[in-house]
């Protein structure tokens, strides 16, 4: 089996198993996004949640973020993990937004790499989920699954598996096939337990079982 040969076979095998999958930080608004996504930094995304509740709260729309002090957006922020930054981030970002994009996320990458905190992962989740452009979000679920099972070979550093991806996987599928690696790494192809083999969908094509790829 080639490795597209492999990649459309794990695709298809994981929209099977969680045809419904989809992004699991909670938003409602773009701009809400690009703040999530930063604050999951190091963080899960289950109390990224409930955190920004509370800055919603009290920063309801991009100019109020914009205009709130950082160590009160910190304060909030705090339990996320590095606060200091995150919160400068964010309010950087959300003034960049307000003074140059009239209060919209751009729809660019490129754009979206210049924001404050924002990096390759981040750029690719807006393009993704808010756009519905092509895009390939390596995260570390992401990464640790590609590599076990044999899609890429070693490659831990994020943009070249991102790079390598973009080869194998079909555009449209892009999005989607990452956030189904967010859903098969936490409940099946585990990263602090061994993983659960016995009952994985991909366990007569996975490098790990001893299949190789061409």
């Amino acid at each position: 089996m080639t490795k597209e040969e492999l990649t459309l076979e794990v695709i298809d095998r994981l929209r099977d198993e969680y045809p419904d999958a989809d992004c699991t930080l909670d938003y409602n608004e773009a701009w809400k996004l690009l703040i999530s996504v930063r604050l999951a930094a190091q963080c899960t995304d289950a109390r990224v949640n409930v955190v920004v509740q509370d800055l919603y709260e009290k920063y309801p729309d991009i100019n109020a973020v914009a205009e709130a002090p950082v160590d009160k957006i910190e304060e909030i922020v705090r339990p996320c993990g590095l606060g200091k930054s995150k919160a400068r981030d964010i309010s950087a970002c959300m003034k960049i937004l307000r003074d140059e994009y009239g209060g919209r996320v751009p729809d660019d990458f490129n754009a979206l790499l210049n924001l404050p905190g924002v990096g390759r992962k981040s750029a690719n989740l807006i393009m993704g989920d808010v756009f519905g452009k092509p895009a390939i979000v390596t995260d570390t679920h992401c990464i640790r699954l590609v590599n076990r099972i044999g899609i890429v070979d070693g490659i831990k550093d994020p943009k070249k598996v991102e790079m390598e991806l973009w080869k194998l996987v079909p555009p449209k599928e892009g999005s989607s096939f990452c956030h189904r690696l967010v859903y098969h790494g936490r409940e099946v192809c585990t990263a602090r337990t061994k993983p659960y083999c016995d009952r994985c969908c991909l366990k007569e094509i996975c490098e790990k079982n001893g299949v190789k790829g061409e």
